[in-house]
Formats: structure tokens, C-alpha cells, sequence
């Protein structure tokens, strides 16, 4: 650029540099001198700003004469607000009926954590891992010091692991309480097992018989010869719901299946198991054991559908179903998804086997 008489000059930029306040400063200023004012105004003219709903909350205020009175429940005192605003949805029973409640072993039926895959008996993923590690962190904030736990599982990859890692999070959750308890190693036992399929092999679980299910549908489908064996159209109908994006267990609990071990065997079968972990803790002069069971959604569906009733819905990985058992073993109290159902317990010698 140059001038008007001929020599080059540097060009004109506007200037960049500001001499006034930021925004959010001038903002912060204007609120002071709005409360500034306020301050030195009247009441009636402090008050025009302020919302009506806040106003008539104030007023409440004043005329309840200051704060309310301590209310004192079980030796605990605390406000009514605060009453209010930690209130919570459970139903708990009064107090005069806690001393009746006498429970001699608590059961917690808990489903295995997020596995690989069910086509073939797979492990737990990272995520399954993490959830049984954090259930089993959980529970042991309601372990009492030197309780016995009992951790037991179903003979599978998934139900191992997931009881491999509930007895880590307990561990690791005691040590960080400071509390000392018996917390046993995990145990597989033949009670816990899945629903099984009859095969020519024999009974196998219903995901072990994947891979023999699907070897010989895909020999028929290439040869086209002869019949289907009536186990395999049953399996197959079953699979083919869940690939539909159906519901297996749902079909298994309602529909009777000749080749599929019953629902109401399942429950029997959970009832054998837990009568015969019970009386081994009586042997052991311990009846203050608390049993963690780590098993398969199948079973623990029918469970609690045996015992609410009604078909309550697929547990969710890691969710469990919480059984406590009164002292004499006549009732129990079965819990799932926020109901609670008192049950009488099957005696141990009206257990039948399905074969």
C-alpha cells in the first residue's frame, strides 16, 4: 500500500486488543450490583425479583417457628424432612415383627455373569467377569464378622468362573471392610446343573447338545434321507425360537417337552441340593451358613416361577433370587424383582429323579 505521495506504508488492521470486560466478568458484576441493590431497597421491593413459589415457601417458613421437631425411631433421630427425602420403595416389615423372624439359612441363587457364547460351553467375557467380581463385592458389605459362606456352582465354564469371581469380590470387599469371615472356595455340585435334553448319549445339558444337535441337522439336511430322531426335532424347535428372537426358556416352561427335563424337576433338583449343603453344615456345627449358588437363568427362572406363581421373567446376568429359610425348615421366604412369596419347603425324601 502507498500513499498519496508515493512512499509504501504498512497496511491498516483493525485492532484486536479489547480494553473492556469479558462477558462472563460483566455478567458477574451486573449480578453484584443487582444484590447491591436489593440489599439497600425495601423488603416488599427486594421480594418483586423473587419467584412467587419461593416467596410462599419463605413465608412457610417464618410462620413454622424454626426448625421442626427431632423424631426418634429405635434409637435413630433424624428430621421429617430428612424422613422424606430418604425414603425408599422396599416394604419392610414393622418392627415388632422382627423378632419373630427367625431365619437359619439364607440362599442366594445367582445367574452366571455375560458369557462368550451358548453353542458351546464357553467361559465369561471381561464384562462377565467384572459383573460376578462387583456381586460378590456387594454381598460382602452384609456378611457378618465371622460368618460361614458357602459358595457352590454348576458344573460349567460360565457358572465356575462366575463363582471364581464372586469369591474374589468377597474376599477383596472383606479386606477393605476390616471384617473377618469364613468364606469358602468355590465347589461345583451336580444339583445346580442345567436343564438337561435327552440324547442318544444319554442326558446332556441342553447347550452341550449343541454341537451333536447341530452335526446331524446338517448330515440329514445334505443327505435328505430318513426321519429326524423326534429328540432332534424338539431341540431343533427349540433352537430355531431363539434364533427367531423368541423365548426359549419361555417355551420350556410352558409347553410340555418329552425329550426336555421338566421345569418342576429343576426346582425339585435345586430343593435336593440345598437340603443336602444344609444338613452338612449341621454336621459341621455351623448353622449359621450362608449358601451363594451360581447356576444357569433356566432353572433359576423356573424357581421363582414355582415359587410366585407366575412366570416373572428372565433373570438378568448376575441377578439372583434370595431364599431364607426359617429355623425348623417348614417355610421360607422366596424374593425376585421386588415380591416376596412364603413358600413351605418339599421335604428332602419326596425328591424324585427324572431320568
Amino acid at each position: 500500500m502507498a500513499d498519496e505521495n508515493g512512499a509504501r506504508t504498512a497496511p491498516a488492521f483493525r485492532r484486536t486488543d479489547r480494553t473492556d470486560a469479558p462477558y462472563y466478568l460483566a455478567r458477574y458484576a451486573e449480578r453484584k450490583g443487582l444484590e447491591r441493590t436489593a440489599q439497600s431497597s425495601s423488603p416488599a421491593e427486594a421480594d418483586a425479583g423473587v419467584p412467587l413459589y419461593l416467596r410462599r415457601f419463605r413465608e412457610r417458613g417464618a410462620q413454622s417457628g424454626g426448625p421442626s421437631a427431632l423424631l426418634e425411631v429405635d434409637g435413630d433421630r433424624f428430621t421429617p424432612e430428612y424422613a422424606r427425602t430418604t425414603r425408599e420403595k422396599e416394604i419392610l416389615p414393622p418392627p415388632e415383627r422382627k423378632p419373630q423372624e427367625d431365619f437359619a439359612t439364607e440362599i442366594r441363587i445367582i445367574r452366571h455373569g455375560i458369557t462368550q457364547g451358548y453353542s458351546t460351553d464357553s467361559g465369561l467375557t471381561p464384562m462377565g467377569g467384572w459383573q460376578s467380581h462387583q456381586r460378590g463385592h456387594s454381598l460382602s458389605k452384609s456378611v457378618r464378622p465371622g460368618q460361614k459362606v458357602r459358595i457352590v456352582c454348576a458344573d460349567t465354564s460360565r457358572a465356575r468362573q462366575t463363582a471364581d469371581q464372586i469369591y474374589r469380590g468377597m474376599t477383596d470387599g472383606l479386606q477393605q471392610w476390616g471384617r473377618q469371615a469364613d468364606i469358602g472356595k468355590p465347589e461345583p455340585i451336580p444339583e445346580l446343573r442345567n436343564f438337561q435334553v435327552w440324547t442318544p448319549e444319554g442326558p446332556r445339558d441342553v447347550t452341550s447338545a449343541f454341537r451333536q444337535y447341530q452335526a446331524l441337522m446338517e448330515k440329514l439336511e445334505r443327505m435328505a434321507v430318513g426321519d429326524r430322531p423326534r429328540w432332534l426335532v424338539e431341540i431343533d424347535r427349540f433352537y430355531r425360537t431363539q434364533l427367531g428372537g423368541a423365548d426359549p426358556i419361555y417355551m420350556w416352561l410352558t409347553i410340555p417337552l418329552m425329550y426336555f427335563e421338566p421345569p418342576q424337576s429343576c426346582v425339585r433338583r435345586f430343593w435336593r441340593g440345598f437340603h443336602r449343603l444344609m444338613a452338612q453344615s449341621s454336621d459341621d456345627q455351623s448353622p449359621d451358613t450362608r449358601i451363594i449358588a451360581a447356576t444357569h437363568s433356566g432353572p433359576i427362572r423356573a424357581f421363582a416361577t414355582w415359587a410366585h406363581g407366575y412366570d416373572p421373567g428372565e433373570p438378568y446376568n448376575t441377578e439372583e433370587v434370595v431364599v431364607r429359610i426359617r429355623r425348623g425348615g417348614g417355610t421360607a421366604l422366596v424374593a425376585y424383582r421386588n415380591r416376596v412369596t412364603e413358600v413351605n419347603v418339599p421335604p428332602p425324601d419326596d425328591m424324585p429323579h427324572w431320568d
